[in-house]
């Protein structure tokens, strides 16, 4: 997959931009303030109609319109698509395939793949949950956009049943509403559903993080301290027996393009309650061997076609079941309180380094190195999908020594598009090669520059 061309208007400080592109590495580089940044947010947002910098779109909006458009040309499976959103101040967003108008924006979703990392990226290791559960909601949606209709109903019951509990409130007098019982219902039904992907995205993930990790740190030992966790707000039921799974799916998928109804991000509560035991950092079992970005390497063969063998998880009945019981035990509390203390927008992941959470104790170094290898890690399950999702790269050279440098060029060398931003060449590795692009005074020039080699 890659981009061949980007288009914007009236977007943040570009009243209009036209960026050709190519497939391999392409470098935009600009002082700081020139815009290269809005350029490739604005293409990560037509991925996940969400931005990587501000929680809103208003600020996407350049001053004084009233309205945005990201247009771009994307080539996937030899099939050209013309994607355009339109970001609206005060009224519902609008897309486009092909010029025909889709019916919800959230159609768009799951077209174009991308993974961007920017140094707002660090808030993975050192931020909230809400940042940890973002990334994997994110990704979920990207590979299976039906998903992001799943969690808008999610938050549209949280929503209604966090009236429910405020209204009640602590000076109640008498039962709870009769209704809640309702609510309680319909939340464990689709969290549920949400904790069964999530919980099955972890285990997938895991071992492309550790060998990331691994490849960035430059340390074959790595690998034994680094681990996922998923920390759910609910007590986590036994794993559901695992029955024939019949071939690989990524096998017989049908190669047209997913366009099923999919939601954009959701803002979902923080402070999930966590009183289960720390994990005891052992490392995963069929860890990865090779490069992170291409997946797993060599591992014992696992009938799962290029992916490794993932461990078994629960089931969304099994969620559901463990779910309801929590919601009847906390139900006192959550009274009390008026707020929904249990779900999926009450859990965390945990980074574990070294045997221990990662938050508050990584150096910056490995924090970096953490942040940067949960993005490898999804580009190489984005890619061992069938597909290389576009990778962008946003002002990340300058946050890196030379060593680490030199070790995400080669990781990143092969992928189908790369898009890096520097504020000046020599933070760009020169083995990378590619293009040269300069971004300056609201103009966008291509530079003369020989590949290497």
């Amino acid at each position: 997959m890659f981009v061949r061309f980007l288009s914007l208007a009236d977007y943040r400080s570009w009243p209009t931009a036209d960026l050709t592109l190519e497939p391999g590495i392409t470098v935009l580089v600009g002082r700081n303030g020139a815009g290269k940044t809005n350029l490739v947010e604005a293409l990560g947002y037509l991925a996940t109609l969400s931005s990587h910098r501000v929680a809103t779109d208003v600020p996407l909006i350049a001053r004084g319109t009233e309205r945005a458009i990201v247009r771009a040309a994307v080539i996937s499976q030899d099939r050209e698509l013309l994607l355009e959103v339109e970001i609206a101040a005060g009224r519902a967003n609008k897309a486009r395939i092909n010029r025909s108008p889709l019916r919800r924006t959230r159609d768009l979703l799951g077209v174009l793949r991308t993974v961007l990392f920017a140094p707002e990226d660090l808030a993975l290791v050192r931020g909230d949950p809400g940042e940890r559960r973002r990334y994997l909601d994110e990704l979920l949606v990207m590979r299976a956009p039906r998903l992001a209709g799943t969690r808008a109903e999610y938050d549209r019951i949280l929503k209604q049943r966090n009236a429910l509990l405020k209204s009640a409130g602590p000076s109640r007098r008498g039962p709870a509403p009769p209704t809640l019982d309702v609510w309680d219902e319909h939340l464990a039904a689709v969290g549920g559903e949400l904790l069964e992907a999530r919980v099955a995205l972890v285990e997938e993930l895991r071992p492309y993080v550790v060998r990331a990790y691994r490849a960035l740190a430059g340390d074959p030992g790595a690998a034994t301290v680094v681990d996922l966790v998923y920390r759910p707000s609910v007590p986590t039921p036994e794993p559901t027996p695992i029955q024939d799974p019949g071939p690989d799916p990524a096998d017989v998928a049908d190669p047209e393009l997913d366009l099923a109804p999919s939601e954009g991000r959701s803002d979902w509560s923080d402070d999930p309650e966590d009183d289960r035991p720390p994990p005891d950092g052992s490392p995963p079992e069929n860890g990865p061997t090779d490069d992170p970005v291409t997946g797993p390497g060599e591992p014992e063969p696992t009938g799962q076609g290029d992916r490794p063998a993932a461990a078994p998880t629960a089931d969304a009945a099994a969620w559901t079941a463990a779910m309801t019981a929590e919601l009847a035990r906390r139900r006192t509390a959550e009274l009390d309180r008026g707020v929904s203390l249990v779900g999926p927008h009450r859990d965390d992941l945990e980074i574990v380094l070294g045997g221990g959470p990662a938050k508050g104790f990584a150096s910056h170094g490995e924090s970096w190195s953490l942040a940067l290898a949960l993005r490898l890690a999804a580009f190489g399950l984005l890619r061992s999908d069938g597909v290389d999702p576009v990778l962008i790269l946003d002002d990340v050279f300058a946050e890196l020594d030379s060593r680490r440098r030199e070790r995400l060029a080669l990781l990143i060398a092969d992928a189908d598009q790369v898009l890096i931003t520097a504020a000046v060449t020599g933070d760009v590795p020169p083995s990378l090669g590619g293009r040269q692009i300069s971004v300056a005074d609201g103009t966008i020039t291509p530079v003369d520059r020989p590949d290497p080699g």
